[in-house]
C-alpha cells in the first residue's frame, strides 16, 4: 500500500513537472491547439497568513473552501465539511460534533479561528464537542496545514483553520439592503435546516444580521453500527441485540444568531458584534447521553492605516465568550463544563521598504474553564496566555523571497485544590516557535516553495489534570502533570502550477517529535457506577509523522475565462460577496478532472509501534462539468484499509464511496436563486473513518439525498 501511496502523489508531480518543463518553450514555439488561460491560484488572498498573500505566494500550503464548492461540501460539523480537502480527515464523534485532524494531528494542535480569534469553547481540548458554531453561516474556510505557530501561537503546531464571515463589514456596503436565504433538507438523517442573512450600509455605517436553525434525526447507516471486527470480538451479552440501520443518539437541534455592525472611514474602521450558539444533540459513545451547549460571544474589530510614518496598518480584535454545555445521562443533568475567556490580538503592519515587509505584534488569552459533577475528569483550571511576534519577508530578487519570524509565548496553567484531584497545581511554560521558508517562482505560472520550522507547544490542562470517567466519549482519562512541553521540526516542499491546461500543487512534508503527547489507550479498564470504560492515559513519547497531498485539476474542456473550479472557488455573480454562483457564460462548456490524493505515516520512534487513529491513503477523482447555469458533478472517494495500528486498537477496512450533484443557478433581476441536488454514498457502503475514536461503534452515513437553495439579492 505504501508504494502505492507514493507511486499515486509521485505521478501527480510528475504531471506538473512535465507541465513546467513544457512551457518553458521559447517565444513564439507551437503550443497544442485550443490551450488556454484560466483564473490562478493568485485569486484567492488568504487572510489566515501574515501579508495576506495569494495561494501562489504562500510557502506554506493552504486551501481554500468558498462558493460553489463549499455550498456542496457543507455538513453540520467543520470536520466533515472539510474531510474532503487533501490532508484533512475528520475526528467524527457522530454527525453532531467532529473536528478537522490535520495530516494525523488532531485536538489542541488544530488551531480553529473565527475571523482569526480563537473558538473558546471545549471542542480543542475535548475534541467529542462540537465546535461552537456552524459552517453554514461562513463565507469562505482557510486551511493552513503544516505548522502554523509563529501567528498564532503552540496550538497550532498541526495547522490553522480559519472560518470568515462578514459579521463586522470591514468596507463600506454601497447598497442599503442586501442578502440571502438559504433552505436544505437531508433525507439520511431527516434533517431540515434554514438560514438567512441580512447586510446593508449608507455612508460608512455597515451593518450585519445573520442566522439559522437545524433540526436533524438520527443518522441512517448501512448495517451494522458495530464493525465486524469488534462484534467477533466483543459479543454482546445474551438478551441483547445488535444495533443497525440507525445510528443511536445522533440527532441534533441547533440554532444560532449574529448581529453586528462598523463605522468605515478612509483610513481605518471600527465594528463590533454579538453571537449566540445554541445546540442540543446525542453523544453516539454513550446512548444515554445527550449534550445541551451554548455561548455566546462579542468580537471587536477595527484597524488604522497608514497611523504614522512607516507603518502601513494598525489591526486589532478582540473577542470574549461564555461557553457552557452540559451532559445529561438520561433526563438527569451531569457534567456541566464551561470556558469563560478573551483572546486579543494587536498586529502592526510594515510599510513595504525596499525588498522588506512584515508583521509584528501581541497577543494575549485566558481561558477560565471547569468540569462540575459526580463524574467530573477535570478540576477547575485558569490558563492564562501572553505572545509576542514577528514576520518578515524579503524578495531577493524578483523571482525568489525569503520568509522568517519568531514567537514567544509564556502560558501560567494553573489548577485550583479539589477534594477529588487534589490540592492546586501550577505550570508555567515558555514556548519558542521559529520558521524560515523560501518562495521560488522561476515562471510567472510556477512556484517551489520550501520551508522549515521549529514549533514548542505546552500540554493542555485535560492532557496536565484529566483523571476520571468522560461520560461523552465512554473513556476513563488519566492526564500526567509532569509532561514536558513538546517539541516539532517541520519541513514541507510544495510545487504548484496556476494556469494551463493542468493545474494544482503537490506537497512533501516531514515533521519530528520530541516530547510527543498522545492519549493512548492503557488496555486496563475501570468501573464506573455500572460500566466498565477503557482506561485511556496521556504520556509523552518521540514522533515523526511523513507523508504528501496533491491537488490537481485537468481542464479536459473549458472557455477562456471560466476560474479553475479548485483553486478559485467559484466565479462570484450578482449578489455580492455572499454569491455562491459559478455559472459558465451563456452556451460554454467547462469539464473539468479534479484528482485529489494524500498519505501520512506516524511512528512512535521510542517503541517503533504506529500512533493511534492515522488516517489511511485517500483518494478522490471528480468529473465537474458546467454549461451556462448548469452544473454535474459526479464522484468517487476512496480511503484504503488501516492495518498499521497501535496497540489495543482495531485495524479499518478500506471504502469506496460514489457521490453526484447537480446545480443551477437562476437570474431574476437582481435575485440569484442556486438550486442543488445531491446523493451522498449512492452504493450504501459501510465506511469508517480510521481517525475516529468511534470508528468501530459509528460508521458513517448510510445512502442519502440533501437537496436545497439560496436566493441572493
Amino acid at each position: 500500500m505504501k508504494t502505492l501511496c507514493t507511486c499515486t502523489i509521485a505521478t501527480t508531480a510528475v504531471v506538473l513537472l512535465t507541465e513546467m518543463v513544457s512551457a518553458q518553450s521559447p517565444p513564439g514555439a507551437d503550443q497544442p491547439s485550443g490551450a488556454t488561460k484560466v483564473t490562478d491560484l493568485g485569486s484567492i488572498t488568504v487572510t489566515a497568513t501574515p501579508l495576506g498573500r495569494t495561494l501562489f505566494e504562500q510557502v506554506q500550503p493552504v486551501s481554500v473552501l468558498d462558493g460553489e464548492r463549499l455550498q456542496l461540501s457543507l455538513e453540520p460539523t467543520l470536520g466533515e465539511t472539510l474531510s474532503k480537502t487533501p490532508g484533512v480527515r475528520s475526528s467524527y464523534f457522530g454527525p453532531a460534533a467532529s473536528r478537522p485532524v490535520i495530516r494525523g494531528l488532531d485536538a489542541d494542535r488544530i488551531r480553529v479561528l473565527q475571523n482569526g480569534l480563537n473558538t473558546i469553547d471545549a471542542s480543542a481540548t475535548s475534541v467529542d464537542h462540537a465546535v461552537s458554531f456552524d459552517p453554514v453561516g461562513v463565507e469562505s474556510i482557510e486551511v493552513v496545514r503544516g505548522p502554523a505557530t509563529l501567528l498564532y501561537g503552540s496550538n497550532a503546531i498541526g495547522g490553522v483553520v480559519n472560518v470568515n464571515d462578514n459579521r463586522i463589514p470591514d468596507e463600506r456596503i454601497d447598497v442599503p439592503v442586501r442578502g440571502s436565504l438559504g433552505s436544505r433538507y437531508s433525507s439520511a438523517d431527516t434533517g431540515i435546516a434554514g438560514d438567512f442573512l441580512l447586510e446593508g450600509g449608507t455612508g460608512g455605517f455597515a451593518w450585519h444580521v445573520e442566522g439559522f436553525k437545524r433540526d436533524h434525526d438520527d443518522l441512517r447507516i448501512p448495517g451494522f453500527a458495530r464493525s465486524a471486527r469488534l462484534r467477533a470480538i466483543d459479543p454482546l451479552p445474551p438478551g441483547e441485540t445488535e444495533e443497525r440501520d440507525v445510528l443511536a443518539n445522533s440527532f441534533m437541534r441547533s440554532e444560532s444568531l449574529s448581529t453586528g455592525a462598523s463605522y468605515i472611514w478612509d483610513r481605518g474602521y471600527f465594528g463590533a458584534a454579538w453571537s449566540g450558539f445554541n445546540s442540543d444533540y446525542g453523544s453516539a459513545a454513550e446512548k444515554n447521553v445527550t449534550i445541551d451547549m451554548n455561548q455566546r460571544r462579542w468580537d471587536f474589530q477595527g484597524a488604522f492605516f497608514q497611523p504614522v510614518l512607516a507603518i502601513k496598518a494598525v489591526k486589532y480584535r478582540l473577542a470574549l465568550s461564555d461557553y457552557e454545555h452540559t451532559e445529561f445521562e438520561a433526563a438527569e443533568p451531569g457534567t456541566v463544563f464551561k470556558n469563560k475567556g478573551y483572546d486579543g490580538r494587536l498586529e502592526f503592519t510594515q510599510e513595504k521598504t525596499g525588498p522588506l515587509e512584515g508583521v509584528f505584534g501581541y497577543q494575549t488569552e485566558r481561558s477560565d474553564f471547569s468540569a462540575l459533577g459526580e463524574e467530573a475528569f477535570l478540576p477547575p483550571v485558569l490558563t492564562q496566555t501572553h505572545s509576542g511576534f514577528a514576520f518578515e519577508e524579503v524578495a531577493l530578487n524578483p523571482s525568489l523571497k525569503l520568509q522568517g519570524g519568531v514567537r514567544y509565548d509564556h502560558i501560567d496553567v494553573s489548577a485550583d485544590e479539589d477534594p477529588h484531584f487534589g490540592p492546586a497545581r501550577e505550570r508555567t511554560f515558555n514556548d519558542v516557535s521559529g520558521s524560515l521558508g523560501l518562495l521560488y517562482t522561476p515562471g510567472e505560472d510556477y512556484a517551489v516553495a520550501v520551508s522549515f520550522s521549529y514549533s514548542e507547544r505546552a500540554p493542555t490542562y485535560q492532557e496536565l489534570f484529566a483523571d476520571g470517567p468522560h461520560v461523552a466519549t465512554g473513556a476513563f482519562e488519566i492526564g500526567d502533570d509532569s509532561l514536558p512541553v513538546e517539541e516539532a521540526l517541520g519541513f514541507d516542499l510544495s510545487l504548484r502550477k496556476r494556469t494551463g491546461r493542468v493545474t494544482g500543487s503537490v506537497t512533501g512534508f516531514y515533521n519530528r517529535f520530541n516530547h510527543f503527547i498522545g492519549q493512548f489507550p492503557t488496555g486496563a479498564t475501570e468501573m464506573v457506577g455500572d460500566e466498565e470504560l477503557p482506561v485511556y492515559a496521556y504520556r509523552s513519547t518521540d514522533a515523526e509523522f511523513w507523508g504528501a497531498e496533491a491537488e490537481v485539476t485537468i481542464h479536459l474542456l473549458e472557455p477562456a475565462t471560466t476560474p479553475d473550479p479548485v483553486t478559485t472557488g467559484g466565479k462570484v455573480v450578482a449578489g455580492g460577496k455572499n454569491a455562491i454562483a459559478t455559472a459558465s457564460p451563456a452556451g460554454a462548456n467547462r469539464l473539468d478532472l479534479e484528482l485529489k490524493a494524500d498519505y501520512v505515516h506516524a511512528r512512535d520512534t521510542v517503541t517503533g509501534d504506529p500512533l493511534p487513529r492515522i488516517s489511511p491513503f485517500h483518494a478522490s477523482a471528480a468529473l465537474d462539468y458546467h454549461r451556462g447555469s448548469f452544473g454535474a458533478r459526479l464522484e468517487g472517494i476512496f480511503s484504503a484499509h488501516q492495518a498499521d495500528v497501535a496497540d489495543n486498537e482495531l485495524p479499518t477496512d478500506s471504502y469506496f464511496l460514489l457521490n453526484a450533484a447537480l446545480t443551477y443557478t437562476l437570474q431574476t433581476g437582481s435575485v440569484t436563486t442556486d438550486f442543488f441536488v445531491k446523493g451522498i454514498n449512492l452504493t450504501d457502503e459501510e465506511a469508517r473513518e480510521h481517525t475516529s475514536f468511534l470508528k468501530d461503534i459509528a460508521p458513517l452515513s448510510g445512502r442519502g439525498v440533501v437537496a436545497g437553495l439560496k436566493m441572493t439579492f
